[in-house]
């Protein structure tokens, strides 16, 4: 087990130096004129100012000079401080957002988190539940049901089914809102009477015991987690009720049914255990993929996270500001994969032994 964590832990480095190789070679397909307007925050009036930025960041010497600065930035001659450098933090400034997008991560992440946190549960739960029940119940039909509805479920456009949100929940009644908060819930938050002790907004309205900004913040959170848990439903249905199916058919099954063990006891106690293997690497991407940002349903309601962010900068061609949020994305996938690589490796001792 030792041996396989040391080499997952290996690959980590490698794996980031590969994504901001590629990011980075990206950025080349802009020549050393266009890229000069990046690293400062007003733009260059003159070519005297553009050649002064091209040698003072080296946009003109060769592709892996350019790298090592842009990874570790320099030094000023005179003061001695460090300026860029993505590996000090310094992903450059946002001219979309006004500020550096270090900052945006700061700001937006924790809205992107605790989105995650309320989604996770009604995402992985019912479409578990929904699969295992179509697997017992393999043709019947609650079984054609969950088929049919996996079919549509994938089909079906993640943008529309917000909108049709918007129109039934919004739009007329007003059960539930866009956005993150209320105006009087955002005077309070920044009022400092509200102490953030997470910046999760969810999470420390209970640490506050203000159970009114709790309900306000979950009202605005129910349309994006139901957009997010409908078109993952579809998927965990699929593949739950195929590994169900799997499962049923093994002897070990077989055996427990012989020795006269309750439906109920053989689904839940040795059915359904070992044919949730395949879900959790499934489950571990589709967490990844929440806390990477969601753009299209950020975007939809208008939600305050790092996939509007990254909406919002590529809309408006902020080359720097898109560049760096996929940096932290691509960040994020690579250690929550190694997170649940080690966590596959306990539930399966196979895994350890590949």
């Amino acid at each position: 087990m030792t041996n396989y964590i040391i080499r997952r832990l290996l690959m980590v480095p490698l794996l980031l130096i590969g994504v901001t190789l590629i990011i980075f070679g990206m950025l080349q397909l802009l020549g050393p004129v266009e890229r000069s307007a990046l690293y400062v925050k007003d733009f260059p009036k003159n070519d005297k100012q553009i050649q002064g930025i091209i040698t003072r960041y080296g946009l003109d010497k060769p592709f892996l000079t350019q790298y090592r600065i842009w990874l570790t930035g320099i030094k000023d001659p005179v003061t001695g401080e460090r300026e860029g450098g993505i590996l000090f933090g310094d992903f450059g400034y946002s001219r979309t957002a006004s500020q550096d997008v270090i900052d945006i991560v700061k700001n937006r992440f924790p809205n992107t988190v605790d989105l995650a946190l309320w989604t996770i549960f009604p995402m992985l739960s019912v479409g578990i539940w929904m699969g295992v029940k179509a697997a017992v119940n393999q043709n019947k039909f609650i079984d054609q049901a969950a088929r049919v509805y996996s079919i549509i479920g994938t089909s079906f456009p993640t943008f529309v089914f917000g909108l049709l949100l918007l129109m039934l929940l919004y739009a007329g009644p007003q059960y539930f809102f866009p956005g993150k908060m209320s105006d009087w819930v955002s005077r309070l938050v920044y009022s400092g009477e509200f102490k953030q002790y997470t910046h999760l907004l969810s999470i420390d309205a209970l640490l506050n015991l203000r159970f009114d900004v709790f309900w306000d913040a979950l009202r605005h959170m129910v349309m994006p987690i139901l957009t997010l848990s409908y078109i993952n439903w579809a998927t965990y249905v699929r593949v739950t009720r195929s590994s169900m199916l799997e499962t049923l058919r093994m002897d070990y099954v077989t055996t427990a049914r012989a020795k006269g063990l309750s439906e109920k006891t053989v689904i839940n106690q040795h059915a359904r255990p070992n044919a949730m293997l395949p879900i959790v690497t499934m489950a571990g991407s589709s967490i990844v993929g929440l806390l990477g940002g969601v753009v299209i349903t950020e975007t939809v309601f208008n939600y305050p996270g790092i996939g509007k962010a990254a909406a919002d900068a590529a809309a408006q061609l902020d080359v720097v500001t898109v560049l760096g949020l996929a940096i932290f994305s691509g960040s994020i996938l690579i250690v929550s994969n190694l997170v649940i690589d080690i966590v596959y490796a306990f539930i399966d001792p196979r895994v350890r032994l590949a």
